[in-house]
């Protein structure tokens, strides 16, 4: 089982391995805690539905252009972890990071935007608690972040910041953002149609 130093030597050398971009992960998502997976994985769905694949090796990039990658790393408990995470996030080839992290002392987002400078950062409080500690940036070192457990919004505004470099990646956004429009015109048509109990009968 790899040990925190371990992780941390493994960032290391996947930044001194100087990769070119279209092999490396170009979404980081992490996390404070595995408990946070449930809401994070708003984020794995949304990359999932505009065609990215998960990356797990650094050296053996997934088929497919666009790929992200997932960690845990707690600000409290792991900070060295945390800091090399941020520090050669970059150098990896990551283009953005979202960022999750609970609780009042939601840490990981911000600290992980200080450090990763100037690349983005998008923040996920994973709790209403967690919204000012997210947000409470001071003037000069800015983090960009979604409502509290909107994991999904954070990695569509990720695709939207790779999407103004790739044109492919625009697209699948238009197409997915046009399906959910379609989606609310059906169900808006059925309601109508059917009734309120018809409908609600329907969605049994």
């Amino acid at each position: 089982m790899p040990s925190v130093t371990d992780l941390i030597d493994r960032l290391e050398s996947d930044a001194d391995a100087d990769r070119p971009n279209e092999s490396t992960p170009d979404v980081g998502v992490i996390m404070g805690s595995d408990s946070d997976l449930d809401v994070m994985q708003g984020a794995f769905d949304a990359l999932d539905a505009l065609g990215f694949a998960e990356q797990t090796d650094h050296a053996d990039p997934p088929e497919g252009r666009f790929s992200y990658e997932s960690y845990v790393v707690s600000a409290h408990r792991t900070p060295d972890l945390m800091y090399a995470y941020a520090e050669t996030a970059e150098a990896r080839g990551l283009d953005v990071v979202i960022a999750g992290a609970g609780g009042k002392s939601a840490d990981l987002p911000n600290m992980t935007a200080s450090i990763a400078f100037p690349l983005p950062v998008i923040g996920v409080p994973v709790q209403e608690k967690s919204v000012d500690s997210v947000i409470g940036m001071p003037t000069g070192a800015p983090i960009t972040a979604v409502d509290a457990g909107k994991s999904y919004n954070a990695a569509l505004s990720a695709a939207q910041i790779l999407a103004r470099e790739h044109p492919e990646l625009r697209e699948r956004l238009v197409e997915l953002h046009d399906d959910r429009r379609e989606g609310v015109g059906d169900v808006s048509a059925a309601l109508h149609d059917l009734g309120v109990a018809g409908f609600r009968e329907r969605e049994q």
